[in-house]
């Protein structure tokens, strides 16, 4: 079951300065559940360094008295703390710039060219539009049109994330 969309928002907005403060950035808020909600809050350190279990309890401390605060819950809930993994999801429009020359998979939430999947190498933003090499050529997909979008595991995103983790 979808929780409203704008309480998801309104989380983002009161928790990106702090983790901002903290050395992290936001990648997204989901709010999942029926009987009793999760909060899943996805943070990645800013400086492009490895999440460890204890940033994830830091956040989650940090977080928890802001949510508490601000009543924005009025019932019961868990609160995750994630990284984006190696396989993230593409949220922010400057993700699809940032990860150009990896491979994607995009869902639109309305057809576009009759189909709403669409897999291939990001080719970075052009006019507030996504470009991606598809099989069959390319394509621009309207960024406010993507529902949900993530970096496929591929030997090349896998090397780049290793090289990173070594420093």
């Amino acid at each position: 079951m979808k929780f409203d969309l704008s309480i998801e928002k309104k989380i983002g907005v009161l928790i990106k300065p702090l983790l901002q403060t903290l050395g992290f950035g936001l990648v997204r808020v989901r709010i999942t559940g029926s009987q009793v909600k999760t909060v899943q809050i996805m943070a990645e350190r800013n400086n492009e360094g490895i999440m460890t279990v204890d940033d994830c309890a830091l956040i989650s401390g940090e977080i928890s008295k802001i949510l508490e605060v601000d009543k924005i819950l009025p019932e019961a809930y868990n609160l995750e703390i994630s990284s984006p993994g190696i396989d993230r999801p593409l949220v922010d429009i400057a993700d699809f710039d940032r990860y150009a020359g990896f491979n994607a998979k995009i869902e639109m939430k309305k057809l576009v060219g009759g189909r709403k999947r669409f897999k291939g190498k990001l080719l970075g933003i052009e006019q507030n539009s996504v470009k991606i090499n598809l099989e069959d050529g390319i394509i621009k997909l309207p960024y406010t049109g993507i529902m949900n979008a993530k970096l496929l595991l591929t030997e090349d995103l896998f090397k780049v994330a290793k090289k990173g983790a070594e420093g």
